[in-house]
């Protein structure tokens, strides 16, 4: 089938959305569907995909993002191309263009909710626009066929505020890629600073305010003998980095490809703090590479993580509430073991090639419901 799909976000951006893209368009490709993707004039090319950029402005509030201008060349374009189904990935100003253009065409219409903005408003001083985003996104997501998100949480909550027509379409992860082999005592003694040998905690993803990471500080003050690499980056690096100065904490920066997997393999737990995951890739990664995961019992991480059997959840309204899952993990070797084995099973059932064939089964039933 055509498919025209509709993202905020494109590589070579990394973050959830562009990790899901990344993996899921190849996979579009090789069941022989034709992808044309509209996004920001900053997206770079994409294998087997035509890219269509479109006119975007930064975004000041969070450094990296752009908020597409209306162009009424959408509409041409998507007349011109007559796609089967059009796709919208996180509709905000970009995907919102595409959704009213599809409806204008009279064509079948998902929509895919993956980034809660609405929670995340306070943090970047947007607090008095959360009622009006609310609403937005609710209409938004009300004009579609069908409706995405990535786990039962998100779903309940999308139902609650009157959005339609919700299944899920959860992420996989390339098991092949993120595998306990990876593990290097290179990549252990760059990230402990030169301590390899004593307990390794991982944080993985974007250093930003709505993943509550400074909490891990509260932890690390009763762990002396362990030491946290945090991966990645973001804007709120220079206030952690001002926050965790005193404590045995690396900030290890963005890492990607071989790095990252290698990166992943070599730490002892993988600890999740963020109360707003849609989902939580990560958590996935972590599973895979055969490290246990700590992580706060909210949000999407809940469909990840199945306490005491793949993982452990904590409570993130204690303040330390971390601490006594890590510590437990960290005094018993045979429950790491097993913890990594379940959760890398759990990771080996999670493929990409399965989720991508869901989701053409979701374009196919918005199609359906357009024709009645």
């Amino acid at each position: 089938m055509r498919i025209a799909l509709f993202t905020e976000v494109f590589p070579p951006k990394i973050d959830g959305i562009t990790t899901r893209l990344s993996a899921t368009l190849p996979e579009l490709v090789k069941l022989e569907h034709e992808v044309t993707v509209f996004a920001p004039a900053s997206a770079g090319d994409f294998p087997g995909v035509d890219v269509v950029r479109v006119p975007a402005l930064p975004f000041p509030p969070y450094p990296g993002l752009s908020a597409a201008l209306p162009d009424p060349r959408i509409v041409a374009r998507l007349a011109w191309l007559r796609p089967h189904v059009v796709h919208a990935v996180g509709p905000v100003c970009l995907g919102a263009w595409g959704v009213l253009a599809a409806r204008a065409l009279g064509l079948p219409l998902v929509a895919s909710f993956h980034t809660d903005l609405v929670r995340y408003a306070a943090g970047y001083r947007l607090g008095f626009a959360k009622s009006a985003l609310r609403r937005w996104l609710a209409a938004i997501h009300g004009l579609a066929h069908a409706n995405l998100c990535p786990s039962s949480a998100t779903r309940h909550e999308l139902m609650e505020q009157g959005v339609p027509r919700a299944g899920i379409w959860r992420g996989g992860v390339d098991a092949q890629r993120f595998h306990p082999d990876q593990r290097s005592l290179a990549m252990r003694a760059r990230l402990s600073a030169g301590r390899p040998d004593l307990p390794l905690l991982l944080y993985v993803g974007r250093l930003a305010r709505e993943k509550h990471i400074e909490s891990l500080a509260w932890v690390m003050d009763e762990l002396p003998e362990a030491r946290l690499a945090l991966i990645g980056d973001g804007p709120d690096r220079a206030r952690l980095e001002r926050v965790f100065r005193k404590l045995p904490v690396h900030f290890a920066g963005f890492l990607a490809g071989d790095e990252l997997a290698a990166a992943f393999a070599s730490g002892d737990v993988f600890v999740m703090p963020s109360t707003t995951e849609t989902l939580g890739f990560v958590a996935l990664e972590a599973m895979a590479s055969g490290v246990p995961v700590v992580a706060a019992d909210a949000g999407g991480l809940r469909d990840v993580v199945r306490h005491g059997e793949n993982g452990l959840l904590y409570d993130p309204a204690a303040r330390k509430g971390a601490l006594a899952p890590i510590q437990r993990l960290l005094a018993s070797r045979g429950l790491r073991l097993e913890l990594a084995r379940m959760g890398r099973k759990t990771a080996e059932n999670a493929s990409w090639e399965a989720e991508t064939r869901r989701l053409v089964a979701a374009y196919e039933l918005a199609i359906e419901r357009a024709r009645r």
